[in-house]
């Protein structure tokens, strides 16, 4: 069956473009771009197999690397459902699973029961991870071979750093040798360890534990030693502060299989947003500087910094109404990734291609993953959304089952109106 997508406003990441045009959709892929005789093409099409998208922007669907969803362990702050309900109304048409779950995801089975609890519950393409060690306690390493049969797409330990440079020189071998992505999270575990907010006047002035942007720099620079060392494909699922970049850079220009991703909330808040100790603004790592935040915005646009992720990370209202020391980090982002990117586009700090290579393209190629795309031949993973239709967030009308956003009562640009996951709608009137 054919459905066609007329009328629309085409973004295009991998072009770079923005033009007026249609999409031809057929058995759950893209089968062809149109451009020119629009009208005369509709009216091929039989009643009831177009959709008119009303000069309305037409995306390659998100792919979201880095998102949490509770299960197996707490399926009360998110169920695949929830999370797959969640994504469908962000524009997200493949989540990316932490394996940070309270059982870790480990072993073939638990990634068996999640890979089947996704495609039972979920509107939308799931792709998981693998942690990187046994339980994530940093001493045995995974069977990486048998868990990539299984079908983990990347490794990680998330926020559990492996201290022993021995034991991850050993895991980052055998990974290159299965040709495996590996994940970290680069900061100091020493020097990060009970902070809650980023050192600074701000932090002085509140009377918080804090943690220096070094602690970023120093894991990036040891990674960044581990990885020319082993050669192993290697991503940074959140770079957050300038004094980070240069060893990016450096790793790049030096040839290592080296990305990087930076959240949504790095990119469009900053450790004043803290207020008077509002937990829903506490994440990991703390927010920084708006200096650090404009460096993030520009090496995205630059290039240097290659995934936008929203670091979905729920958290149920027992955890989050603590005081700011003790209070649990993280905030939900499924929903509100898009209308926060849409804050820089709005702002004429990336354009619509440049914030959906970031956040569509390159996470799907860093992935080995076909979505991503909007060419001929790719999978009809798209969304379609107004950029510029204006909303107050109301967090407890997000579909996540754990409210804890930071954006509750904001101002906001950016709605979207249809969600198709292989050419089928999953969300939208």
């Amino acid at each position: 069956m054919s459905t066609l997508l007329s009328n629309a406003r085409l973004i295009d990441p991998e072009a770079g473009t923005e033009i007026v045009g249609s999409v031809k959709i057929e058995n759950g892929v893209i089968a062809e771009i149109l451009t020119q005789d629009l009208d005369k093409i509709v009216k091929t099409f039989p009643a009831g197999k177009v959709i008119d998208c009303q000069g309305m922007c037409l995306a390659p669907g998100i792919v979201d690397i880095g998102v949490k969803v509770s299960e197996p362990g707490e399926r009360h702050k998110e169920s695949f459902k929830s999370a797959g309900a969640a994504a469908a109304a962000g524009g997200v048409t493949t989540i990316v699973t932490r394996p940070d779950t309270l059982n870790a995801i480990d072993t073939p089975e638990v990634l068996e029961f999640v890979t089947r609890r996704a495609a039972q519950d979920a509107l939308v393409n799931v792709a998981h991870m693998s942690a990187l060690t046994r339980g994530r306690q940093g001493r045995e390493m995974v069977e990486v071979g048998f868990m990539k049969d299984a079908g983990a797409v990347a490794f990680t330990d998330c926020d559990h750093i492996i201290t022993d440079n021995k034991i991850v020189g050993r895991c980052y071998t055998y990974a290159r040798s299965l040709n495996a992505l590996v994940i970290g999270h680069p900061q100091d575990p020493a020097l990060s360890k009970g902070a809650a907010v980023t050192s600074g006047k701000f932090a002085s002035l509140r009377g918080l534990p804090a943690v220096s942007p070094m602690a970023e720099r120093m894991a990036l620079d040891r990674d960044m030693t581990l990885v020319e060392m082993t050669g192993v494909k290697y991503h940074a699922d959140q770079i957050t502060t300038a004094r980070a970049l240069p060893a990016l850079e450096r790793a790049k220009a030096n040839g290592l299989d080296v990305t990087a991703g930076v959240s949504i909330h790095h990119l469009t808040l900053n450790e004043f947003d803290l207020g008077d100790y509002r937990t829903f603004f506490k994440v990991k790592p703390p927010l920084r500087s708006e200096d650090d935040r404009i460096a993030m915005v520009e090496a995205v646009a630059s290039g240097l910094i290659d995934v936008i992720s929203s670091m979905h990370t729920p958290q149920d209202e027992e955890s989050k109404r603590l005081p700011f020391e003790e209070a649990a980090s993280g905030a939900v982002a499924l929903e509100t990734l898009l209308p926060a990117a849409m804050r820089l586009y709005h702002a004429g700090m990336l354009s619509l291609p440049q914030l959906f290579a970031a956040m569509a393209l390159n996470p799907a190629r860093r992935l080995g993953l076909a979505s991503g795309r909007l060419a001929k031949g790719a999978p009809a993973d798209l969304v379609l959304f107004d950029p510029d239709a204006p909303f107050v967030l109301d967090r407890f009308k997000l579909k996540s089952k754990s409210k804890n956003t930071p954006f509750d009562g904001q101002r906001m640009q950016g709605k979207v109106l249809k969600t198709f996951v292989a050419g089928t709608q999953v969300y939208g009137d």
